[in-house]
């Protein structure tokens, strides 16, 4: 008797537009077993959308839990890994910034000769700490760092305020971005850095006359090559 009960409550709780789990919790059975007593009962289009709705509500909600776990860890992992870097002698600044110019760096080419120091990045910290290694390293002076920008040109209307960010980045004293460039627009391309709050485009530092600087990057990354081609 009380299975014919619970069986009827059930269907009537279905014709309600309730879900499997808001039915399970006031009824004590299976889940297969409440699939099975339901599987004829058809539902109003009213009905069908309150289901709908709730499992949609539901995935959101489990994925910003998802999300609010992923960035906790992230924090954490970030937290720990940075207390290994305690501080940096100068040979190791020297190196850092060695292996971010072989990385994204502009680098000469056999078959094309005059490449000035040049180094672009999205990156507002990786293009401070280039600013710094610059003068701190090789000795370059404000008056010969160039600076150029590259942005979308649906963000044409921001210029100002992303000229303006990317000044203090830098630090440098009466720089200004000497050049712009507008990027075409892609609607079709799917972006997820579109928040204007985030998205400043590229910034590009250029050394005026540093072809042989750069030369003479490229010798220390030639020549990390060699030390690693030796390693045992």
């Amino acid at each position: 008797m009380a299975k014919i009960e619970d069986r009827k409550k059930a269907i009537r709780l279905r014709k309600e537009g309730k879900t499997y789990g808001e039915i399970l919790k006031e009824i004590d059975v299976s889940k297969s077993t409440l699939s099975i007593w339901l599987r004829s009962v058809g539902l109003a289009k009213a009905q069908k959308q309150r289901i709908t709705d709730k499992k949609r509500a539901a995935q959101k909600k489990g994925g910003r839990i998802r999300r609010e776990m992923r960035l906790a860890s992230m924090q954490d992992i970030f937290a720990k890994a940075g207390r290994d870097i305690s501080r940096l002698s100068v040979r190791e600044f020297w190196l850092c910034g060695v292996m971010l110019y072989w990385a994204e760096g502009c680098k000469e080419k056999m078959y094309r000769g005059g490449q000035l120091l040049d180094l672009g990045n999205t990156d507002p910290e990786m293009i401070k700490f280039f600013v710094r290694w610059l003068r701190e390293v090789l000795d370059v002076k404000d008056a010969d760092m160039n600076f150029s920008l590259y942005i979308h040109e649906n963000n044409s209307h921001r210029l100002k305020e992303v000229e303006a960010y990317w000044l203090k980045v830098i630090g440098v004293k009466g720089a200004r971005i000497a050049y712009t460039c507008f990027k075409k627009h892609n609607p079709k391309t799917v972006r997820h850095n579109v928040n204007p709050d985030q998205y400043w485009g590229t910034l590009r530092v250029r050394v005026v006359k540093s072809v042989h600087l750069q030369r003479k990057i490229q010798g220390w990354i030639y020549g990390i090559n060699d030390v690693l081609g030796k390693t045992e």
